[in-house]
């Protein structure tokens, strides 16, 4: 069943890709049109969301190694990494603090409960870690999981249109705006512009990760506090 499972949820990927290549629409992103269509698969076939993450979950583990992979261009533009490096930690640390304090402001515009904020404050960092840090703070992970592909899926189809709006021209800029706002999903979509984009795109979504772990430690518990206060 694992085995029919992966193959199942690969091709189903591979098809989302294609259509997406060939369509170029918002909806046909393969972050949003895959889940869209394993959901209606496995609703008609009367399998249950826990039958299907357990056999899939390899596939789960396997972002873990494919974050690390993102070493790689980094490495390759190591000499522009260290130039800009007091640039790129002020603006992912300033990044970070406004993704959770937006994300907590809004959940308390609408009332939401205390599990739902817990979950959805790492929404802004890539899968795996959010994961770990919904887990420190007494989330949900699944329902992280489902708002970081959402996030990821939003970023990556408004982060150019905001790049060209704003006439943003610099690569440093470019990337550090797509792999803050859209993480995995932004540095696939920085891959577009260029290799330096890339670069500074998977710096953006480790370096937020990293920052993101800290603040769950340090300044997230204050937050709930807050919540349960008010």
């Amino acid at each position: 069943m694992m085995i029919l499972v992966t193959v199942i949820t690969y091709f189903i990927y591979r098809f989302a890709k294609k259509a997406y290549a060939k369509w170029s629409m918002p909806f046909f992103h393969p972050l949003l049109l895959a889940p869209i269509l394993l959901i209606a698969l496995i609703l008609l076939v009367h399998v249950s969301a826990n039958q299907y993450l357990a056999d899939s979950k390899w596939l789960t583990h396997m972002l873990g190694p494919a974050t690390v992979a993102f070493a790689v261009p980094i490495y390759k533009n190591l000499p522009i990494v260290k130039k800009y490096l007091g640039t790129i930690i002020i603006s992912i640390t300033s990044g970070t603090l406004v993704a959770i304090f937006s994300t907590f402001g809004l959940s308390k515009l609408f009332h939401l409960k205390y599990d739902f904020i817990t979950s959805i404050l790492p929404r802004s960092i890539t899968t795996p870690i959010a994961v770990e840090v919904s887990k420190e703070i007494g989330g949900l992970p699944t329902l992280t999981t489902v708002f970081v592909i959402l996030t990821g899926v939003i970023g990556g189809v408004v982060g150019p249109i905001v790049i060209k709006s704003l006439s943003i021209q610099t690569p440093i800029a470019k990337g550090l705006a797509l792999g803050m706002g859209a993480h995995g999903a932004g540095t696939n979509k920085a891959l577009e512009f260029g290799e330096q984009e890339a670069t500074f795109s998977s710096l953006a979504m480790i370096f937020a990760a990293w920052i993101t772990l800290l603040w769950g430690a340090l300044l997230i518990p204050p937050l709930m506090n807050i919540h349960h206060f008010f």
